[in-house]
């Protein structure tokens, strides 16, 4: 989710709420400890300079549970972010303490803040032979190697 689109669903919400992937909830209580920009460079495996930029925000607990998040607070500290840091319109991504810091991609689903599993993945597929080939067969050889009485044609 991009920034312009978290803040267009806080402004239509009546509470600020969190789901983790696992179905629990961000304690209400939650504060927001970080809004950052974050750019990364790096190498990928096949070889190739790659730069990244995404916004980064923090969520943490904390004992006191009168606190709670509202939507126009939590908009104040993006205004306050994006001016300070000249943001652009990028990706969210959501970090919250679970047995290590968990890092979130972020989605939207019926009023709740989904906080979504990110996952690696090989990034040159093709260089790392990792491409999915997709063959063309022509009627010529479909004949020959395909039976419809098999069922694979």
């Amino acid at each position: 989710m991009k920034l312009s689109e978290f803040k267009l669903y806080l402004k239509n919400v009546k509470k600020v709420e969190f789901q983790l992937p696992n179905g629990d909830y961000v304690a209400p209580h939650f504060h927001v400890t970080e809004v950052g920009l974050n750019s990364k460079k790096f190498i990928d495996c096949g070889s190739n300079i790659r730069n990244t930029k995404k916004i980064n925000f923090q969520l943490w607990s904390a004992d006191d549970y009168n606190h709670k998040m509202s939507p126009e607070k939590l908009i104040s500290i993006i205004e306050l972010s994006e001016k300070t840091f000249l943001l652009d319109d990028l990706e969210i991504e959501i970090e919250f303490q679970q047995s290590t810091i968990g890092v979130f991609d972020l989605d939207y689903s019926n009023d709740v803040f989904q906080l979504i599993n990110k996952k690696t993945d090989c990034l040159d597929k093709k260089k790392c032979g990792l491409e999915k080939k997709i063959f063309k067969l022509s009627s010529i050889n479909k004949q020959k190697i395909c039976n419809p009485e098999d069922g694979c044609c």
